[in-house]
């Protein structure tokens, strides 16, 4: 059996994680917080706004499609947004390579939007982070898309990959958001949202 590890975040009402991804469920176990998963089928296509918004109005409808009476549903959606347009996950290996190639040399923004359902109750917000890849080479490229990382991840890479972190050359703002949930946001809107209703332990 895994190891729990101690509670940071504690909720005096069931969570439910509106997502499949499996590193937003490492995160959130990673703060000791217990939930249970159900992965949203909301309409996920992007409005016309700025990042962060567009990304807090994608999320709140994942939040809104899961019916979960007497839970806090968290959801999120994350993007990765350069010269406005908006870099989803890859269709395929080729398409991986060619947003890889795009964005080599060059600064991007990654927008996590982060909803809270509770009841009739719901609230919103988001995280920026600029994002500079290194310059890369068509080989190296190509050696990333072959480990098939990419191949689920907004942007077609993972900054927590053993060979995605190379991709990056530096980064301003929140870590976490590049992995898909801004902890620190989470933890300010959920202190904001149910203030009787989160502890640290």
């Amino acid at each position: 059996m895994g190891h729990r590890p101690p509670a940071v975040i504690a909720l005096r009402v069931p969570l439910v994680l509106a997502s499949a991804s499996p590193r937003r469920r490492d995160l959130l176990a990673r703060l000791g917080l217990a939930f249970s998963v159900r992965p949203s089928d909301a309409d996920e296509t992007w409005p016309d706004l700025p990042p962060g918004p567009a990304s807090e109005e994608v999320a709140l409808r994942k939040a809104r499609a899961i019916d979960a009476a007497g839970a806090l549903v968290l959801a999120a959606d994350t993007v990765v947004v350069l010269d406005g347009d908006v870099l989803g996950k890859p269709a395929d290996a080729a398409e991986a390579h060619a947003t890889l190639a795009r964005l080599a040399g060059r600064t991007h923004t990654v927008a996590t939007g982060l909803a809270l359902r509770l009841g009739d109750r719901e609230t919103t917000a988001h995280a920026l982070t600029a994002v500079t890849f290194a310059p890369l080479t068509d080989a190296e490229i190509a050696a990333y898309v072959a480990t098939g990382s990419p191949l689920d991840k907004a942007g077609s890479y993972g900054i927590q990959d053993d060979l995605g972190a190379l991709l990056v050359e530096r980064i301003e703002g929140d870590y976490f958001n590049v992995v898909g949930l801004p902890l620190r946001t989470l933890y300010e809107t959920l202190r904001a949202f149910v203030p009787d209703l989160v502890t640290l332990d």
